[in-house]
């Protein structure tokens, strides 16, 4: 029998609560993002990867998952943007990331398994499978459809069913597992994505084999 980990209402997508974080959460007119990725708990290549994308203009952080220990993201706190976070197939406690995420002074959203977010004019879909990605990305319902689990950063113009194109992006791995540790500057005004590596410091872990194989 498989195990189901329920999570009460009141802690998804702000369901039955208030926000009482408007100054964070309610500004949707980010131009400049970070997109990241599988983590895996790497919480120092995380915080590298946000001070860069700080320093570059950043206003928001959108992560697609596989953070695995909740507490990997208290580092982002002091950069004081808003996080915006799925979990993936490596899911460690979703319970305490609920917690988490609504904590008075947290700067983390949990979103569940996928979020549809609206920021800086453009509709955003956060998945964390490829292939889930890929079929959204078909349907132009979204401008970008971004993903990660395969820790492979790409960046595709796709033409969508409504005679549009949609941007599938997968930021790779912020974490350095099986690659070098990377993430997507994204502007949404000019709609111009860059795959950016981490800077890291001498003797810093990354690149390390993954735990499970990802296909």
């Amino acid at each position: 029998s498989k195990a189901h980990v329920v999570i009460p209402a009141c802690f998804i997508r702000g369901v039955g609560r208030s926000d009482a974080r408007p100054d964070l959460f309610a500004k949707s007119s980010a131009v400049k993002i970070c997109l990241l990725s599988d983590s895996h708990d790497n919480r120092r290549l995380l915080e590298h990867a946000v001070q860069d994308a700080k320093a570059r203009g950043v206003e928001a952080v959108l992560h697609c998952g596989d953070v695995v220990a909740p507490t990997t993201l208290r580092v982002l706190k002091k950069f004081e943007l808003p996080v915006h976070v799925i979990h993936g197939n490596n899911t460690g406690d979703l319970y305490a990331m609920a917690k988490l995420s609504h904590e008075p002074d947290s700067v983390v959203r949990y979103h569940g398994q996928d979020a549809a977010l609206h920021v800086g004019g453009r509709s955003i879909f956060l998945v964390h499978y490829p292939h889930y990605a890929a079929a959204l990305a078909l349907t132009g319902d979204y401008d970008l459809v971004c993903c990660g689990h395969d820790h492979k950063a790409s960046i595709q113009r796709v033409d969508n069913v409504r005679g549009g194109i949609t941007y599938l992006l997968n930021p790779g791995t912020v974490g350095g597992v099986g690659a070098k540790p990377s993430y997507i500057l994204i502007d949404l005004d000019e709609l111009t994505f860059e795959v950016r590596e981490v800077p890291t410091e001498p003797g810093e872990a990354c690149n390390t084999p993954p735990v499970t194989v990802h296909n």
